[in-house]
C-alpha cells in the first residue's frame, strides 16, 4: 500500500492540481475531488480481480491483449508509458524548486525554468532511476520514510488550518465549511465538470503502481489488488480533508491567498504556507515541514513513476511486443535494467526540452494532457475485467458486481472524460501553451492537446514499425485472448 499511496504523491497533486480546479469549479472542489474517487475505486475493483487471475507486471498491457487483442494491449502499454513520461517533467521540476525553496534560495526556487532547478531536477530524476535500479525492497522501504513526512505534515496542515478558521483569525478571505459544497449541480456547465473531474483524476493516479510490481509481492494474486483498493479509500479521506480546509482557509478568490489566484494556482501551499502557520520560530519550522512534504512528495512520485513504467516495458519486452532488450533482468538485484534505464533517460530528455520551449510552459500543459492517457488506460482495464469475466457473472451478486458492473462503469467513465477532454483541449485557449499550423487552415491547437492526443497518437507509428519487424505478438502467438487458469499461471516463470 505504501507504494501504491506514495506513487500518487499527494502533496504535490494537491499543490498542483487543487488551484486549477477551484479555478474551475470554485466552492463546488470539495465535491469534485469526492466524486472523482467514483470512477478511480471502480477501476480499482477492475484491478483487483484482473489481478487475482492474471498477476501480470504489464498489468493493463496484458490484461486488454487479452480482452481485445494486441494492438489494443500495445496502445494500452504505451499510454501507460506516455502518461508516467509526460509527469515526470513536472515532479522534478517541484523537486528542484522545493529544494532551493527549503534553503531559503528563493530567487532560484521562485523561478521554476531556472538552470539550477533544471540540474537539481534532472539529479533527483537520476538519483531516483538508480533506487528503482536497485530493488523493490530498498524502494519500498525509502518510500516509506517519505510517505510519513508527507502524512503528517498534510494532516498537521489542514488541522491548523481549520483551527484558525473556527477561531476566526484566518483572515477575510476565509470560508466557513458548507455541505453546500458537495453538491455537483451548482457546477457551472457540463463541460466544467468533466474537465474538473478528469482534474482531480490525476491527484488519485498511481495507485496501481502497488499492482504493477505484483511479481515481487508476497501473496501476488490478493496482496497488489488489496493494496490498491486500500490506496484509493485512504487517498479520498486525506484529499477531501485537505481540500476542505485549504478552501476554508484562503477562499476561492484571484487575489492574495485565494486558491483561484494566478500567481500560485499551481503551487498552492507556496502561499499557505506563511498563512497558516504564521511568522514565529514555530510557524517557521513548520513552513520548513511544509517545504520539506511538497518535496519529499514529489521526489516519491519521481521514483514510483519510474516503477510501473519499467514493469510495463519488461513485460512487452518479454511478450515480444518491444525489443528483447527491455525484457533484461539483472541477475542480483532483479530489476528491469534497460527498461528502468530508459524511463529514466527519455523522462530527463523531455523536461530539459520541455524547460526551454515556450518559457517552461509545457511542463504546466503536461498535467493536464496526462489525464487523456490514464483516462485512456484506467478506462481500458475496467472495461477488460468486465469482458474477461463476462462468462462468470451470473454466479453471484459480488461476481455481477465487483466484475462486471462497477468496473465496467468505472472504466467507462473514465474514457468519456478522457474522449471529452481530447476534444475540449483542442482550443487555442486549453491550457497555457499552443501550436498553430503551419499551413491552410492554420489552425490554432491547444498544447494540452497535441501534449495528450498527440503523444497518443505517436504510438501508433512505433507498433507499426514493430509489427514489421516481429509480428509473434501481433499475430497472437504469445498471449491468449481469455484468462489463464491460476494454475497454469502459477507455473509461467516470474520475470
Amino acid at each position: 500500500m505504501v507504494i501504491g499511496v506514495a506513487s500518487a504523491g499527494p502533496a504535490y497533486s494537491i499543490a498542483a492540481t487543487l488551484g486549477l480546479v477551484v479555478a474551475a469549479v470554485g466552492q463546488q472542489a470539495p465535491v469534485v475531488a469526492l466524486l472523482a474517487f467514483v470512477p478511480i475505486l471502480f477501476a480499482a475493483f477492475g484491478y483487483k480481480e484482473l489481478n487475482r487471475a492474471d498477476p501480470d507486471c504489464g498489468t493493463t498491457f496484458v490484461w486488454a491483449t487479452r480482452a481485445f487483442g494486441p494492438s489494443w494491449g500495445w496502445m494500452a502499454g504505451w499510454a501507460i508509458v506516455v502518461a508516467d513520461v509526460l509527469v515526470m517533467a513536472s515532479m522534478a521540476q517541484v523537486a528542484g524548486q522545493y529544494t532551493f525553496l527549503l534553503f531559503g534560495a528563493e530567487g532560484i526556487g521562485r523561478d521554476a525554468t531556472s538552470v539550477w532547478v533544471l540540474l537539481l531536477g534532472v539529479a533527483f530524476m537520476v538519483a531516483m532511476t538508480y533506487l528503482c535500479f536497485r530493488g523493490i525492497d530498498i524502494s519500498a522501504r525509502f518510500q516509506s520514510v517519505l510517505l510519513t513526512i508527507e502524512f503528517v505534515a498534510l494532516v498537521l496542515f489542514a488541522v491548523v488550518a481549520l483551527i484558525r478558521v473556527w477561531l476566526g483569525n484566518a483572515g477575510a478571505a476565509a470560508l466557513t465549511p458548507q455541505w453546500s459544497w458537495f453538491n455537483p449541480f451548482e457546477i457551472g456547465s457540463f463541460s466544467t465538470f468533466v474537465n474538473a473531474i478528469l482534474l482531480m483524476v490525476f491527484i488519485y493516479w498511481g495507485w496501481d503502481s502497488v499492482v504493477s510490481v505484483n511479481e515481487e509481492t508476497v501473496d501476488k494474486r490478493r496482496t497488489p489488488g488489496r493494496s490498491a483498493v486500500i490506496s484509493t479509500i485512504v487517498l479520498v479521506a486525506l484529499y477531501v480533508l485537505v481540500t476542505v480546509a485549504a478552501q476554508s482557509f484562503a477562499g476561492i478568490g484571484e487575489e492574495g491567498t485565494g486558491l483561484a489566484n494566478p500567481e500560485h494556482v499551481d503551487d498552492i501551499f507556496a502561499a499557505l504556507g506563511t498563512a497558516v502557520f504564521g511568522e514565529s520560530m514555530l510557524g517557521q519550522i513548520l513552513v520548513h515541514v511544509l517545504l520539506l512534504m511538497i518535496l519529499t512528495s514529489a521526489i516519491a512520485s519521481t521514483q514510483t513513476t519510474i516503477l510501473p513504467t519499467a514493469r510495463t516495458t519488461l513485460s512487452m519486452g518479454v511478450f515480444k511486443a518491444l525489443p528483447d532488450s527491455f525484457a533484461k533482468v539483472h541477475p542480483r538485484f532483479l530489476t528491469p535494467t534497460v527498461s528502468t534505464l530508459a524511463m529514466g533517460a527519455v523522462s530527463a530528455g523531455l523536461y530539459i526540452a520541455f524547460n526551454f520551449v515556450s518559457a517552461g510552459n509545457l511542463i504546466f500543459d503536461s498535467v493536464s494532457a496526462i489525464g487523456i492517457a490514464v483516462g485512456f488506460y484506467y478506462g481500458i482495464t475496467g472495461v477488460s475485467c468486465a469482458w474477461l469475466y463476462r462468462d462468470t457473472l451470473r454466479e453471484g451478486p459480488r461476481e455481477l458486481w465487483m466484475r462486471g458492473i462497477l468496473p465496467l462503469l468505472g472504466g467507462a467513465m473514465l474514457l468519456f472524460s478522457a474522449g471529452w477532454t481530447a476534444v475540449t483541449s483542442f482550443a487555442s485557449d486549453y491550457g497555457e501553451t499552443s501550436w498553430t499550423l503551419p499551413f491552410a487552415p492554420h489552425w490554432q491547437i491547444g498544447g494540452v492537446f497535441i501534449l495528450g492526443v498527440g503523444s497518443m497518437l505517436l504510438g501508433l507509428p512505433l507498433m507499426w514499425w514493430w509489427r514489421g519487424r516481429d509480428r509473434r505478438f501481433f499475430d497472437g502467438e504469445i498471449i491468449e485472448r481469455r484468462l489463464p487458469e491460476p494454475e497454469a499461471r502459477d507455473r509461467e516463470p516470474v520475470v
